[in-house]
């Protein structure tokens, strides 16, 4: 028999299943209410805009070359329309500056694979997007908090990085209603990032796939927009901004991209042509056609169909959580982060919750590079009408209510 560990790469050992992937399971179980997959309400998908569009090309003079290999940059029309809705977030770029990715975690790995060797460090968020976690770690960086709301200087970043022996190469956040927390970096802190990135001569990866999806308050400029707005243009850029349809239109066509200065995106290229040499043509053709006709007004629609989940969340939590429990609120996105008393863990939480009262989280642990955050959790409201959301909440709460009192 074939020892197969003694094979695989070292970097193997730090590639682990994600607990999310597992816990999307648990949708299918009609006894279990689920708040854990962080994903988009299928039935709001814009399926006839889709099958319109499929029917269109695959009819039409330009079935053969939608069904052909297309270029690693991404098909021209596709890059089109990313091009002017960047321009419309304050970012004055063009095609050269696009890259169209199979989803935008292909993006963050490709963009792992540019910057990291070994040892080197890799700032993110505390806690972080569990994706990113994951993409990273096949190219054995370490972590160390990214503190952009704090006076955390450059010299204690780059002191603690070369303690290890490593560089810091970027900074990686998710600054709009972010993958766990639901919360969104303030405008000052974003520009406080900006100056420190300079300092240490490090990039910036701004991870942005629920960008569209604001419920309250004002959009604020992009970290890419505010580095276009010192630098002088996008190619006197740090910021490699990583974007996605999987969150405003549909995640099944695996469509995201990244757009930064045309001298990285000329790497990453490089990388995707080794890669999987392109995205699919007849997904990026169906998906430009169907952003044209109706982004905007979809993502109105969803919008306030998630803000309503949203706010009947908030108030189950208000109405039937414990004193002792935290929460986030959330100005956007699909996500609300809980905040356990410290003697509560989470993990163990969970496997009472789906056991006894037939809910479903994901525990916080999973979202922090050291492991911390056991008292934590995620929720998400995307995806439940507002009888489950009211019910699991219910649940939910009698349940950590029963824990706090056995454990005082």
């Amino acid at each position: 028999m074939t020892t197969w560990d003694s094979l695989y790469a070292k970097r193997a050992a730090r590639m682990r299943a994600s607990e999310i992937r597992e816990l999307l399971k648990l949708l299918d179980r009609p006894d279990v209410i689920s708040f854990a997959g962080g994903i988009p309400d299928q039935a709001l998908f814009p399926a006839e805009e889709f099958k319109q569009a499929y029917e269109e090309i695959l009819a039409g003079p330009e079935a053969g070359r939608a069904l052909q290999y297309g270029v690693s940059e991404g098909s021209e029309r596709l890059r089109s329309w990313i091009v002017s809705h960047m321009r419309g977030l304050g970012i004055d770029c063009g095609p050269e500056n696009i890259l169209v990715t199979s989803g935008s975690q292909q993006g963050l790995d490709y963009i792992g694979k540019l910057f990291l060797s070994e040892g080197d460090t890799a700032l993110v968020q505390w806690p972080t997007y569990l994706g990113a976690l994951q993409a990273f770690n096949a190219y054995e960086p370490t972590y160390d908090r990214l503190d952009p709301g704090t006076n955390r200087s450059a010299a204690d970043y780059a002191a603690r990085a070369g303690a290890t022996g490593g560089h810091i190469k970027f900074a990686y956040l998710s600054p709009d209603f972010a993958n766990p927390t639901g919360l969104s970096v303030d405008l000052s802190e974003r520009r406080r990032l900006l100056s420190m990135a300079e300092e240490l001569g490090c990039a910036i990866i701004e991870d942005s796939p629920y960008e569209a999806l604001r419920y309250d308050g004002d959009p604020i400029d992009p970290v890419l927009a505010l580095d276009c707005q010192a630098s002088g243009g996008i190619e006197n850029t740090r910021t490699l901004y990583c974007g996605s349809f999987s969150k405003s239109l549909s995640p099944g066509l695996r469509l995201g991209w990244i757009c930064a200065a045309s001298a990285v995106i000329s790497r990453l290229v490089l990388i995707k042509q080794a890669s999987d040499l392109n995205t699919p043509v007849l997904n990026q053709e169906a998906m430009a056609r169907v952003a044209e006709r109706c982004f905007e007004s979809h993502t109105a629609r969803t919008n306030t169909v998630y803000k309503s989940r949203r706010d009947a969340m908030l108030a189950a939590l208000e109405n039937h959580m414990p004193d002792g429990v935290r929460w986030t609120r959330p100005e956007g996105g699909m996500f609300i982060w809980v905040e356990l008393p410290a003697g509560i863990n989470a993990a163990e939480l969970l496997q009472r919750s789906i056991e006894s009262v037939g809910v479903a989280f994901v525990p916080g642990g999973a979202f922090h590079p050291d492991g911390s955050g056991g008292n934590t959790m995620r929720l998400s409201f995307s995806c439940a009408d507002f009888q489950k959301i009211e019910e699991g909440i219910s649940r939910l709460g009698r349940l950590i209510t029963e824990t706090v009192t056995s454990t005082v």
